[in-house]
């Protein structure tokens, strides 16, 4: 029997990247996917998660700041990552260096808009 894979997909404030989240977590079929804005999220809330999905519009919003210090202290090796911008390539090298320290698998392609997100998406969940 399989258990039942949990996806947590956290955001800034920003509504564009909220839409783009809830884009996400619609191409997660079979999933329990948990979306987030950083202001409302708990370091509790990344336990269970199987995925982790990082989103923002710009690079370092002040909402990711509990965020940044989790994950400079959390080991998460080996859990399949991906990170969104709605549109900025600065937001996902902040983004892509914000992983790092927690050692989280992260997908080697970032997803900015949603041109081929459906494959994005796939491919991060077959990591595992």
């Amino acid at each position: 029997m399989e258990t039942q894979k949990n996806a947590l997909i956290l955001t800034d404030n920003s509504g564009v990247t909220r839409d783009l989240a809830g884009l996400l977590a619609a191409e997660m079929r079979g999933i329990t996917v948990q979306v987030l804005t950083a202001s409302n999220f708990t370091g509790s809330d990344i336990l269970p998660a199987d995925y982790c999905f990082f989103g923002c519009a710009e690079p370092h919003p002040p909402e990711f700041a509990y965020l940044e210090e989790l994950l400079a202290h959390i080991n998460l090796a080996g859990r399949p990552c991906g990170v969104f911008s709605p549109g900025s390539a600065e937001a996902l090298r902040y983004l892509t260096d914000l992983t790092g320290p927690s050692e989280l698998a992260l997908n080697p392609e970032s997803l900015l808009g949603n041109a081929k997100l459906q494959q994005w998406v796939a491919g991060i969940l077959n990591q595992k």
